[in-house]
This record gives C-alpha cells, structure tokens and sequence, in this order.
C-alpha cells in the first residue's frame, strides 16, 4: 500500500498537479480604494486584499487576486473567471438571486459626501445630480429614493471618478460607503470644504447585513470553508491586523 500512495503522490507531481496545491482565485474591483486599488508598484493592494490573503492563509491556499470592472464581476464569477468574489459585496436578497454568499466579513454604513453645511432629506437634491457607483447598493437607494424626489443620480464606472466631478461641481453630492468617502476624499486636500452630511444609510432592504465574499450559486462547500475561515482569522488576530492597518474604527460592526 505505502509503494503504491507513493507511486501516486509520484505521478501527479509528474503531471504537474498536487493534491496539497490549491489556488482559490478572488474577483475584485481594483477602483474601490481603500478597499481594493492597484499600487504604483502595479501590484493589487487594500483591505479587501489583505483580508483575501488572510483568509487563504487560514484555508492554507495560494491565493489569486484578478482583476474585475464591478458591474461585470457577477457575471465573470458565474463565467468560472474566479472562484469567489472578495469586493466589498453587500449581502442583498436581490444579489442572493444570483450568487452565494459567505456571512460578512464587515459592515459599513454609506454616507452622503457633499459641502459642508448641506442639508439632507429625501428632497434636497431635487434638479441636482448624485454620483454613485454603478451597480452599487449605493445606486439602488439612491434611484428609489433621491431620484423620485427629482434628483439625477450619476452612475460612474469607478468610485474615484464621482469625487473628481464633485470637486469639479459636475455633480452636488457622491453617495458612498463611509469608509471610503473619508479616506479617499475627505481625508485628501482635495475634500476641503467638504463633508459627510445626512445620517448614516444602513437600511437592510438595500444595504444587507453587511459585506459578504460572493460564490457560485449551489457551492455550499466554498461558501463553508470560506466562514470557516473568517472565523478562524477573527480568533486568532489576523482580522484585527488587517483592519488597524487601514482604519481606526471596528468595521466588522454589529
């Protein structure tokens, strides 16, 4: 028996595949900073990277990270382009129609970034135009309930353009994920002037429960090994590593 499980082991080596190496590729949207963004050094970077590498880790994988426009990120999972989608995805029941997901891995609330002093109800941007972006939960809310209102909200394909045409006066306002509005914006000189007006959006309705890694519909055992995983680098340090090292604040929320 042992001659022949070495003869085997022997054989896929050969074959150039071992049993023992496994790759899981992640989906990611690299315009979504600071969760995901492409370094000077052309390399992948963030919070959702480092999560991503964390977590393979713990899965003791090799980890794969490809690169994904957001709204064709679905699509490409459901295409076998990847294995899962890590990409600061809002579990919602409508994406559930279409995809898995694991539990969150955190949850953030989305905020209104405009002037400072601007007043926020379902009527203050009425004839005025919101950036948003595109396919986002951000999108949704803000059609359903901005734009009923007479507001215009502007799709952008990525999240760093909408604060560029805020600054410019090309629209009134970027709805977005907090963390991202204070980091990418706020926090820059270009976001003098500015600040997060309104309360903070959590309706679960559009926003979900939080952030979640998308599977193919039906991979059950994926989406498993994948809480499995969350759990382990939340009890054993590696999650609150990650998040230090780009917030100041508990972003797994409650």
């Amino acid at each position: 028996m042992k001659k022949v499980l070495i003869a085997s082991a022997a054989a896929a080596l050969l074959s150039g595949f071992s049993v023992q190496a496994e790759t899981l590729r992640f989906g990611v949207d690299l315009n979504y900073p600071p969760f995901s963004k492409q370094g000077a050094d052309g390399k992948p970077q963030g919070f959702d990277i480092d999560m991503a590498n964390a977590l393979c880790a713990a899965m003791k994988v090799s980890c794969q990270i490809v690169p994904q426009d957001w709204d064709g990120l679905i699509p490409a999972l459901n295409a076998n382009k990847f294995d899962a989608i890590l990409s600061s995805m809002q579990i919602t029941e409508e994406r559930k129609k279409a995809v898995d997901f694991s539990r969150k891995y955190y949850n953030i609330a989305s905020r209104i970034v405009a002037k400072s002093g601007t007043a926020v109800d379902q009527n203050s941007f009425k004839g005025k135009k919101i950036g948003v972006l595109r396919a986002s939960t951000q999108e949704k809310f803000a059609k359903d309930y901005w734009g009923k209102s007479g507001a215009t909200v502007v799709p952008y394909a990525k999240s760093p353009e909408s604060f560029l045409d805020l600054k410019s006066g090309r629209v009134d306002a970027v709805f977005v994920d907090g963390a991202v509005g204070d980091q990418e914006f706020l926090k820059t000189a270009n976001g003098k002037g500015y600040a997060f007006v309104g309360p903070n959006y959590a309706d679960v309705k559009y926003f979900g429960l939080g952030a979640g890694i998308a599977v193919k519909k039906g991979n059950k055992a994926l989406a498993d090994r994948l809480n499995k995983a969350i759990d382990q680098v939340r009890k054993d340090g590696s999650y609150k590593k990650v998040q230090d090292k780009y917030f100041s604040f508990d972003v797994y929320g409650g």
